[in-house]
């Protein structure tokens, strides 16, 4: 991965990060799933400590994903380096096993299907890229916008 990628971060807006995550959190605190919307729990990388952020979890031809609209956030990081996490629903947890995606190609369909759900929500951060957009198109930002696939925790 080249640096530029991973310094590729979107800071999310005040709106954002201070009214529209909480909305999307809160209800999906109580249960409630916003288009596929989770709690994403992760160990961070130095503190070792429980750290949350929404998400929207992407089940795509038999397989399920995070991807990283906003690119090489902190929770992309922690994931990295911890390899599990859980996602919250509600009063329901469930521990995942998470293998980052990196050959671009691999990871295009999956940005098309991710883009063809959330345009409207996440669209802005993929520069123009759609999912009417080309493979090779996908290809190009596919660097920039981290995928993983989540498979059942085994502890």
């Amino acid at each position: 991965m080249s640096a530029a990628a991973e310094d590729h971060f979107k800071q999310p807006g005040w709106f954002t990060k201070n009214v529209f995550n909480r909305i999307v959190a809160a209800f999906t605190a109580m249960g409630l799933s916003v288009w596929g919307s989770r709690v994403l729990e992760v160990r961070g990388r130095s503190s070792g400590q429980w750290r949350q952020t929404p998400v929207n979890l992407l089940s795509y031809d038999g397989e399920r994903y995070l991807v990283a609209p906003r690119g090489h956030t902190q929770w992309v990081r922690n994931l990295r380096a911890s390899g599990e996490g859980r996602l919250r629903l509600g009063r329901r947890t469930e521990d995942f096993a998470a293998s980052e995606i990196v050959d671009g190609a691999e990871k295009a369909p999956i940005l098309r299907a991710y883009l063809k759900r959330w345009k409207a929500e996440v669209g802005v951060f993929f520069e123009g890229v759609g999912p009417e957009s080309s493979e090779q198109q996908l290809i190009d930002i596919a660097e920039r916008h981290p995928v993983f696939r989540l498979q059942p925790s085994s502890r």
